[in-house]
């Protein structure tokens, strides 16, 4: 009880510390985050797509000196011996594959490329994010066939403060930003199974403090 009592202090402390600040300083709003929606629109659909910190490997058939590995930069392109600021982010192996074959087809007869991917960071319309009152919240790679019960586990859980059952998943279908409720505590805690979901990619979610 005295944890709570201090966590919830420390909060209402921290929320009338940023109210103070906005009252006495004039301060431009800043416009809002724009969600990037994922490629993936039902678990049957994943393919990985390549994203920042991804290494790259390139082979070139009977061309060892245009092949390598290389890693995909901040701003999602990567730098090979012949071909500079080459797009990949966003791409899956296959089609990086096609597209060096068309660029190299300008320097070398008839290409054949071969892309695989280490690292596995993916980019961000791609990761699953958990906020609030988990244990670690966390960006999480996704991985097919990933449920919710499998991000539980990833993130520790819930913390003790957690209102898991009014926890929300947010998701963008269709350019549409939808929100969708969760009952967590009865996932891991009651062990209802039948309140586990099926994630994808780019999915949010949010956990409240419980108040009570």
């Amino acid at each position: 009880m005295e944890k709570r009592i201090i966590h919830t202090i420390k909060n209402i402390a921290a929320l009338f510390f940023v109210n103070l600040l906005v009252a006495c300083n004039s301060i431009d709003q800043l416009p809002q985050a724009t969600l990037h929606p994922s490629k993936t629109t039902d678990i049957d659909s994943y393919r990985y797509l390549i994203g920042a910190g991804d290494s790259v490997n390139i082979f070139v058939y009977g061309n060892p000196e245009v092949s390598g590995s290389f890693i995909v930069r901040p701003d999602g392109m990567i730098t090979t011996s012949l071909v500079e600021d080459i797009p990949v982010s966003g791409r899956t192996p296959t089609e990086l594959a096609r597209d060096i074959e068309e660029v190299l087809g300008t320097y070398l007869r008839d290409p054949i490329v071969t892309v695989t991917v280490g690292g596995f960071v993916g980019p961000f319309s791609e990761q699953i994010r958990v906020i609030g009152e988990a244990a670690q919240p966390l960006a999480i790679n996704y991985k097919k066939n990933m449920t919710l019960l499998d991000v539980m586990i990833t993130v520790g859980g819930l913390t003790e403060f957690a209102d898991g059952n009014d926890a929300v998943l947010v998701r963008i279908e269709n350019g549409v930003q939808k929100q969708y409720p969760l009952a967590i505590d009865d996932l891991i805690k009651s062990g209802d199974i039948s309140a586990n979901v099926d994630m994808l990619p780019g999915d949010i979610i949010i956990v409240p403090e419980t108040w009570f």
